[in-house]
């Protein structure tokens, strides 16, 4: 590999990372009936079903109706598997097709791809995220409580599971292996998170249980930024769960990119 890559100067850094940028929002994009629209429809027949019909039977949580209660939940969760699945299909496609190849071979420092993939990957997630927001306005009708919490609870989730669809992807050797941890490991997680229920009703037993699931502090940081409620989380224990593991996955994502773990035969 190109031994000036520590050299190459900001404005070609920048061109680098703003073409990997664009290409991952185009990519997107122009397959939206594919990207975009399944989770909007799935969102809405969540908010039909777990909100008017269940939620009317149930009443309230946390101090809220059940359906604004659960709302918060639903835009993390769309946030989590999109961000998630747009890297690891995206940049597995690439070393499938060996188009990364040509990315390695260049003077393109290792980070500013891995940055450009991620930000492509966490650009999708909101992007969904956006637009279940829209729609769960159809349904209930909230205030931000606080507008800080909320951006950076959802841009620090959306930034840690784009990295690991990115972990993801370099140590998949096939398509199928894209599939195995978003079903075996994130679906389960965020159903266990809170996002259907407030921790607060488990036993203490359940509730101790609970606080090992990482999930856990995302939804409820994003929740108390929407609604100001968090259940049994402490927030400045979210954030900082989440800060340091954004940073490890960064570093962990760059090594194997440096040492060309899954890119090689």
């Amino acid at each position: 590999m190109n031994t000036n890559r520590d050299s190459y100067p900001f404005r070609e850094n920048w061109i680098a990372f703003y073409t990997i940028f664009v290409k991952e929002i185009r990519r997107f994009l122009r397959i939206w009936p594919q990207t975009l629209l399944p989770p909007a429809i799935t969102m809405a027949l969540y908010f039909v079903i777990f909100g008017n019909v269940i939620g009317s039977r149930i009443g309230e949580m946390g101090g809220f109706d059940y359906m604004t209660f659960v709302v918060p939940g639903l835009i993390m969760m769309s946030v989590i598997t999109n961000s998630y699945s747009n890297v690891a299909s995206s940049f597995f496609g690439n070393k499938f097709q060996r188009s990364v190849e040509e990315l390695l071979v260049s003077p393109v420092p290792n980070w500013i791809i891995l940055m450009g993939f991620v930000m492509g990957g966490v650009c999708r997630g909101l992007g969904v995220a956006f637009i279940v927001t829209l729609l769960s306005l159809f349904f209930v009708d909230f205030q931000i409580y606080d507008i800080s919490v909320t951006v950076l609870a959802i841009f620090l989730t959306a930034t840690l599971f784009a990295l690991g669809g990115f972990i993801n992807a370099l140590y998949a050797k096939s398509f199928d292996d894209i599939a195995i941890i978003p079903t075996f490991v994130l679906t389960p997680l965020t159903y266990l998170g809170g996002v259907f229920y407030s921790v607060k009703i488990l036993p203490e037993f359940w509730q101790g249980l609970s606080q090992i699931n990482p999930i856990l502090y995302q939804v409820n940081a994003f929740r108390y930024g929407l609604l100001g409620y968090s259940g049994v989380v402490n927030l400045g224990h979210a954030f900082l769960m989440m800060g340091l593991a954004v940073i490890v996955l960064f570093v962990y994502s760059l090594y194997l990119l440096n040492t060309g773990k899954g890119l090689r035969n």
